[in-house]
């Protein structure tokens, strides 16, 4: 089975999972750092590593609810069981399970599936990106007064540090909306926004998306240019920003983030 049908039948299941209890008011705890937690996080990601762990057997494993698994030198799968717990846990449809593949320090697969909105979205190294079958691709949008702009959340972007440049950036766009999560990102995916940035992520909130994206036309990076870096694998050390674009307003928004 090759790695994009194995995520891909991945997704099948998480999708199971994750409506078996959605609107049911699943069962939810707190974790140490202080983020949501529910009984499908930790059922679909079990379920993930025992299949991972039968068809690639010499492929670690990274996933939000139970850390590193292998050597993270090897090709390495990157899960977040229910990227949005939050929206889960209170029945709204914004969620997504995540299945990216990094090889390298580069995704090369990547599935961003989710049921309650019907949507999924896949894409590999060159094979292009897709929503539910379908090829997708980014707007041609050039400049950002015409720009659709996304984020996860104000208060974060205020909270490190961003505050002043994304109200310049706000000024300036066509519209802004908060679609956080994983669902900013495949939007500008497919071409409905053209941008999506959110100032601290963990690498397993965007490695299934940034082949998607890449693949679909667009540019990812932190706010700075630079990759995401590799060293969040092991490691939450702050200031992980990422930035989603349609490619043609990239180097505007690094430069009035940097600023």
């Amino acid at each position: 089975m090759d790695e994009l049908t194995l995520a891909l039948d991945l997704a099948d299941a998480a999708d199971e999972i994750s409506m078996k209890y959605f609107s049911r008011n699943p069962e939810t705890s707190i974790k140490k750092d202080g983020s949501l937690v529910t009984v499908a996080d930790r059922e679909i990601e079990e379920v993930i590593r025992t299949r991972i762990r039968m068809e690639f057997p010499d492929h670690a494993i990274l996933g939000e609810e139970s850390g590193l698994e292998g050597s993270p030198d090897s090709p390495i799968w990157i899960v977040d069981p229910i990227d949005g717990t939050n929206n889960y846990a209170a029945g709204i449809p914004v969620f997504g399970t995540l299945i990216g593949l990094r090889v390298g320090g580069r995704t090369e697969v990547g599935v961003a599936s989710a049921p309650a909105l019907g949507e999924r979205y896949d894409g590999a190294t060159g094979d292009g990106a897709r929503m539910n079958g379908k090829s997708i691709s980014v707007s041609s949008v050039d400049s950002l007064s015409d720009a659709v702009v996304c984020i996860g959340s104000y208060r974060r972007m205020v909270r490190y540090g961003f505050g002043d440049h994304l109200a310049e950036i706000l000024k300036v766009c066509r519209r802004d909306r908060g679609f956080g999560d994983f669902w900013g990102y495949m939007l500008v995916a497919r071409g409905a926004a053209e941008v999506m940035l959110e100032p601290n992520l963990n690498i397993w909130d965007i490695a299934a998306l940034e082949v998607i994206v890449r693949e679909a036309g667009g540019r990812t990076s932190g706010f700075s240019g630079q990759p995401y870096p590799e060293s969040r694998i092991t490691s939450k050390q702050d200031n992980a920003s990422f930035l989603c674009t349609n490619g043609w307003l990239h180097d505007e928004l690094v430069a009035r983030l940097s600023e």
